[in-house]
């Protein structure tokens, strides 16, 4: 392996929750009283395949303007309530060894830029990361732009890349771009969850991950 692509949200940095949180607030201004976790299951896809889909469960029906305006609303609630969200425990000492190592990483997430520059900056990423947002593609995940974007940006082959992920959308996005996944359990998804959709090994933490690195094939 040559290179490691990170999600964020869930991945690097504890942000899930607050997400979660702003999307509540956000459907329940605009009448659609949705339970978390019926959230949760679905943060790291797109939001506006977010908002289609619990629209959809509701049996309501939103023009392209409103799915717009919910999403630039979470975006700004998300802003007050989580500038900038706390690095999940080993994440920061992981990209730092990768950047100390040499070894080509990034950031591939569907949140926008506005959204996660606090949290990037946060995590102290090396000179050297690559990192892709939701603004520098046509369609994020469960699509595969993000990280074939992040995957060239590396110069390295999707042979010779590994993706890592919380949520399904993760992992689904990696199997449509032809690249390998492993998931992480900090962004509450299951275990059997992640192997489920595909990933090919699945690990407590980001700090649990950096202490088997050599497992993926990485020294």
């Amino acid at each position: 392996m040559k290179a490691i692509i990170f999600d964020l949200d869930g991945t690097l940095v504890d942000s899930v929750y607050a997400h979660t949180l702003a999307w509540q607030k956000t459907l329940s201004q605009f009448g659609m009283q949705c339970p978390a976790w019926t959230i949760h299951r679905r943060i790291g896809m797109s939001g506006k395949l977010l908002v289609k889909a619990i629209a959809r469960e509701q049996r309501r029906t939103l023009s392209e303007s409103q799915v717009e305006r919910l999403d630039e609303h979470h975006t700004q609630l998300f802003h007050k309530l989580a500038p900038a969200c706390a690095p999940l425990p080993g994440s920061v000492e992981l990209l730092a060894y990768l950047g100390e190592s040499k070894i080509a990483h990034g950031i591939a997430t569907s949140g926008k830029h506005a959204e996660t520059e606090g949290s990037i900056n946060a995590l102290s990423p090396s000179p050297s990361a690559v990192v892709v947002d939701g603004d520098m593609v046509r369609e994020v995940k469960p699509e595969p732009d993000l990280f074939l974007l992040c995957q060239r940006k590396l110069q390295v082959d999707r042979a010779d890349c590994l993706i890592v992920g919380d949520a399904v959308w993760d992992i689904h996005a990696a199997r449509r771009a032809g690249i390998l996944a492993v998931g992480v359990l900090s962004g509450g998804f299951g275990e059997q969850e992640l192997y489920n959709a595909g990933a090919m090994r699945v690990y407590q933490d980001a700090k649990a991950l950096h202490a088997g690195i050599d497992e993926l094939g990485f020294d």
